[in-house]
């Protein structure tokens, strides 16, 4: 049974900060931090002192006065209205000095807990260094049997999917629907194309969920249950405390969608990691229950869409995205075995749609805000001749849960005695982001005539339909 209690106020191990600075600072170096945020661990350090020295301040003057006000009323029945007086006096000082050490001790806890949210997630000792996607090391490669060469050259998935009639795009006239409805960087679909969006999602879901039914399972791939994550529906609207708890918030301020309904600090929804992984917010889990693992396909948002000129074409980046994500929630202990499973589960995707992928560690100048260690799944694209990221599959270790206040109570040791509570570990992965899934079938499946072949494993979904063709 979960215990409800309020959120941590700190990012990092506090005592690590304290006490080992240098091991905080050597991972912002490998990340390339600025040089403020690095800055910000010695800072830390000095309102950690500054505030014990504060709180020494306080519990000394209430002590004072604790010991002084019995003796005023002792003063006062022996006549002594002089040295009552001065008494009172030295009370009120006391109280004055605790007041104004409290004051400064909530002053100080606030900067620190602006400085900590500055901070990211210590790297995983197995995380490369490396600047950026340069220093990325390939882990893996496959292709389908008898796929041969990877191919290069073919038609891109915008063109594709607007001559099959199942793609508006502000740039695709006559039509340009999805200009008309909401401007740039938003799509509409129709017909085969839509429909194979929506087979996509379902498809990922029953693999996650284990509810597929044999006959939906294309070769070699014939588990069922397996993956046994919980199917989970959650708010398409995140306030700024779940945004902050999964590290969102401060640092992606910017790519945010906000929305200006009239409830406390709504926002658009990112992927939805952020919704799933704070559903245990505030709560100290039995270690009986762990791991969690919940599965949600929802609509997405996002500001920030192009990466400064680049990825402008098409659907691979848009301000809305269908994506499902994988969560688990689990202890330390099984932190890595999960973390290998979840990037198992989103290559099975891949797998059952006979795509070509590759399995890329990311290097400490690559990896994300709130991930110690991450693997990225890319899917080749015919159309642009190279592999991009579909999923990405962090372990944020106890990072995530320190921000939210996520805990679970370990088992009673050999004599029965409860042991304390200890931070959770979180993890989550794109399994998978249905729209760069989408991207992929049409570049990979497309035919010399411009029709595109259903994969095996989406037919069920699409009443049978083998061939998408034009209308």
């Amino acid at each position: 049974m979960a215990v409800v209690e309020s959120a941590a106020t700190v990012t990092l191990d506090e005592r690590l900060v304290a006490d080992e600075p240098s091991v905080v600072v050597s991972s912002l170096q490998r990340r390339r931090a600025s040089e403020e945020v690095i800055a910000a661990v010695d800072r830390i350090g000095e309102l950690t002192r500054q505030r014990a020295a504060l709180v020494e301040e306080g519990n000394a003057a209430r002590a004072e006065r604790k010991a002084l006000s019995p003796k005023i009323g002792t003063l006062l029945k022996a006549g002594d209205e002089a040295g009552a007086a001065a008494l009172k006096e030295d009370v009120a000082k006391a109280s004055e000095v605790a007041g104004a050490a409290d004051a400064k001790v909530e002053e100080v806890e606030a900067e620190r807990g602006r400085l900590f949210a500055t901070l990211p997630n210590l790297l995983d000792s197995r995380t490369p260094d490396g600047a950026d996607e340069e220093a990325n090391v390939i882990l893996s490669e496959w292709a389908p049997d008898g796929y041969g060469e990877l191919r290069d050259g073919l038609t891109w998935h915008d063109e594709l999917a607007t001559a099959l009639g199942g793609l508006d795009l502000e740039a695709a006239p006559p039509a340009q629907a999805a200009a008309k409805l909401s401007g740039s960087r938003f799509a509409v679909l129709r017909g085969g194309v839509a429909r194979m969006e929506r087979a996509l999602a379902s498809l990922f879901l029953d693999l996650h969920t284990g509810e597929r039914d044999n006959h939906h399972h294309p070769p070699g791939t014939c588990e069922t249950r397996e993956h046994g994550y919980v199917e989970t529906s959650v708010p398409l609207l995140v306030g700024a405390e779940a945004l902050q708890g999964t590290g969102q918030l401060p640092k992606f301020q910017e790519d945010l969608a906000s929305t200006s309904l009239p409830f406390p600090e709504p926002s658009g929804s990112p992927p939805p990691q952020v919704p799933l992984t704070n559903l245990h917010a505030g709560e100290i889990l039995d270690e009986a229950a762990l791991p969690i693992s919940y599965v949600g396909a929802t609509p997405c948002f996002r500001a920030e869409a192009g990466s400064a000129g680049r990825d402008t074409r098409g659907l691979f980046r848009q301000h809305q995205f269908l994506k499902v994500e994988l969560v688990k929630i689990c202890t330390p202990e099984q932190s890595d075995a999960q973390h290998q499973a979840l990037v198992e589960h989103a290559e099975r995707c891949l797998r059952a749609l006979q795509l070509p992928y590759r399995k890329v560690l990311l290097c400490a100048g690559d990896i994300g805000f709130s991930a110690r260690l991450c693997y990225d799944l890319e899917v080749w694209l015919p159309g642009q001749g190279r592999y991009r990221e579909i999923s990405s599959c962090s372990n944020c270790g106890s990072f995530q849960a320190r921000r939210m206040g996520l805990r679970y109570r370990p088992a009673p040791d050999g004599s029965g005695k409860k042991r304390k509570p200890e931070f959770c570990h979180t993890l989550n992965g794109s399994g998978l982001a249905v729209g760069r899934a989408l991207v992929a079938v049409l570049e990979n499946y497309q035919n010399a005539d411009g029709s595109v072949t259903v994969p095996e494993a989406l037919r069920p979904y699409m009443g049978g339909l083998e061939v998408i063709s034009a209308e």
